[in-house]
């Protein structure tokens, strides 16, 4: 009974909860729609907001455009109402031109008239002064000039020994300061290097094995090496002696080894010889590489600076070619700083201007030429070749690097203590600078002092003038250029004395 009661029960509360179950559902969707159509309404009513509102700002954009194309045109107008009245200011400013070219054309006829007019009168004037004169134009003229040099002359003479003491002493004193300045900073002891080169030995000894029996190792080393060595009572010495440096070094290289060696016989002096000469081959090209590198210049040839190094071993009037061009590198470098010009250029060309003199000896031709032929070879500049191929005057300078090369190499070759001369040279070269200035007619003596650098000269004051005096000094000064050779440079001096002597008795 319960249990039918209770499933009628459940029944009845499904039933029940069904039917609250649909009338929810149904009020639900009621609300749903009332609130679509709501969404709707206004949806519509913001589109219609949004279409006016578009058209109000679409009137604006096309007043706004109205205005915008008002103001444009008005622009046009004026800038049109500009251009007509430039147009024609432009058409009188034409118009005023060819009239006053029509006036300028005028006025120069009448000019040209006016001066055929005055150069006709001018003819007609200086034929009747011809005329009247009884002389040509070009012989009024030639008197004229005679006597206005006679009566100026002693003027002219007096003003130009004037403006050229002025402008000798200003330069002197400049190129003073410049050499002093350059000296100063660089200063090299020169160590002259005779024909001869002492080799010491560990005892008295050892000459025996030099001498070898009945001299046979002495004899061998001297015809291997082209050398003459002098084994005499010095103790522990053994002197080379020979003109060519790069033997005398070959023979001391060897002679060491072998004395080291304690080996000395005729088979072992040719395998010395032939190590001593390798050797000297590396020596030559690490000197080139050395002064290179002392002068501050790279990107040489190895081959250039093997040459290069060869003149560590040539000497000129007993000064070592090798260290006189690294010093001629130094003060062109100091001489082209000091006057602005291409550093560089100066340098590079101060070390390489004696490079010929490496193989002159072996090549015909002057040092200078051979030295051309080099550096042209290994594509040296040719700014460089300019500067070096006039320090001994054999070509005209052509750049300031020319002469700042060789006033450097000058300094370096003039200065005491660089070079030796042997008596008999010197003497021979004073005497042939005398005989040269003696050989001049207006020369009454003089006088070659201070070493042959400076020659003073003393001529007739009654044949001779101040002017013909400085013609003198110059003439004498190109002729002793032109047929004298001498290191560094000579002055030359004319002095023309005029004495006045009366007696009070």
């Amino acid at each position: 009974m319960y249990f039918i009661l209770s499933v009628v029960l459940l029944i009845a509360g499904v039933i029940a909860g069904y039917l609250v179950r649909q009338n929810l559902a149904k009020r639900q969707l009621s609300t749903a729609e009332g609130q679509a159509a709501k969404m709707l309404a206004e949806a519509e009513t913001l589109v219609k907001e949004i279409t006016v509102e578009a058209k109000n700002k679409a009137i604006e954009i096309l007043e706004e455009a109205k205005k915008n194309e008002q103001a444009r045109e008005a622009k046009f107008l004026i800038q049109e109402e500009r251009i007509e009245k430039r147009e024609i200011q432009a058409e009188k400013g034409v118009e005023e031109i060819d009239a006053e070219k029509r006036r300028l054309m005028q006025k120069a006829e009448e000019i040209k008239a006016i001066r055929e007019e005055t150069e006709k009168l001018h003819q007609e004037e200086l034929m009747r002064l011809e005329k009247l004169a009884q002389l040509s134009k070009e012989e009024a003229e030639k008197k004229i000039f005679t006597l206005v040099e006679e009566e100026s002359k002693d003027a002219l003479v007096k003003r130009m020994s004037k403006l050229e003491n002025e402008s000798h002493e200003e330069l002197e004193k400049q190129s003073l300061n410049i050499m002093a300045t350059i000296i100063q900073k660089y200063a090299r002891s020169h160590v002259s290097e005779f024909t001869t080169t002492t080799v010491a030995i560990p005892s008295d000894e050892v000459k025996g094995k030099i001498i070898g029996k009945e001299g046979r190792n002495i004899r061998a080393l001297e015809k291997e090496t082209g050398v003459e060595l002098i084994v005499d009572d010095t103790p522990e010495t053994v002197i080379i002696s020979g003109f060519d440096p790069v033997r005398r070094e070959i023979a001391r290289i060897a002679l060491e080894k072998l004395i080291s060696d304690g080996r000395i016989h005729p088979a072992r002096i040719e395998e010395a010889v032939e190590e001593a000469k390798k050797e000297l081959d590396t020596k030559i090209k690490e000197a080139g590489e050395a002064a290179a590198y002392d002068a501050g210049i790279a990107g040489l040839h190895p081959k250039l600076l093997y040459i290069l190094g060869r003149l560590r071993y040539r000497y000129s009037y007993k000064q070592n070619v090798l260290l006189h061009s690294l010093e001629v590198s130094y003060l062109a470098g100091a001489l082209a700083a000091e006057l602005g010009s291409d550093v560089a250029c100066a340098k590079k060309a101060g070390l390489l201007h004696d490079i010929g003199k490496a193989v002159d000896h072996e090549i015909e031709g002057t040092h200078v030429k051979i030295g051309m032929r080099i550096l042209e070879k290994f594509g040296i500049g040719q700014n460089v070749i300019d500067a070096m191929k006039c320090h001994h005057d054999e070509y005209p300078h052509q750049t300031t690097e020319s002469f700042i090369v060789t006033a450097a190499d000058a300094i370096s070759a003039a200065r005491p203590g660089a070079r030796k001369e042997t008596a008999e040279k010197y003497i021979k070269r004073l005497e042939e600078l005398e005989a040269l200035v003696n050989s001049f007619s207006e020369v009454e003596k003089s006088y070659a002092i201070q070493a042959g650098r400076e020659v003073r000269i003393f001529v007739n004051p009654e044949k001779t003038d101040d002017l013909s005096a400085m013609k003198l000094a110059r003439d004498i000064a190109k002729r002793i250029e032109e047929e004298l050779k001498y290191p560094g440079e000579i002055k030359v001096n004319v002095f023309r004395e005029t004495r006045a002597i009366e007696y009070a008795r």
